[in-house]
């Protein structure tokens, strides 16, 4: 029976950025246990939010590369992300309409469900998505 692991995002950014080297030699045989078969690692969307802010604010990486980077690990044989399909469509939209992450997963939630989103943000506008601002409905 394979087991589970519930990783948190000093994890994956060890893992996807090398640094520091100790810390990422010690991901390594994780993510090779996990290829293999022998552990489920599990990613929650606050996982891969924490992930995609410290990738791109700390060491500087486009949302472009914090998409694809995160997009792969995240079908990576061994890896189960909850709402994955949620949690891609939300990383190729904060790369292309060029929003925050948060932004993105939240509309796609909604998106996914039919729903609209309720914000004053008017990033939203490119999110395509249904979108409320308080003050204007009615």
């Amino acid at each position: 029976m394979t087991s589970s692991l519930w990783v948190d995002a000093n994890v994956l950014l060890r893992y996807v950025t090398g640094d520091p080297p100790d810390m990422a030699d010690k991901v390594a045989p994780i993510m090779a246990q996990a290829e293999r078969g022998e552990v489920t690692l599990r990613v929650t969307p606050v996982v891969v939010a924490e992930t995609v802010w410290v990738l791109l604010s700390f060491y500087g990486h486009s949302k472009r590369q914090v998409a694809d980077t995160l997009i792969s690990v995240l079908i990576a044989e061994g890896v189960h992300a909850d709402d994955l399909d949620i949690l891609i469509d939300a990383l190729e939209e904060m790369a292309i309409a060029n929003v925050d992450f948060a932004d993105a997963h939240l509309a796609c939630t909604a998106r996914s469900r039919g729903e609209a989103v309720c914000s004053f943000d008017g990033d939203f506008k490119r999110l395509a998505v249904s979108l409320i601002v308080p003050g204007t409905e009615g």
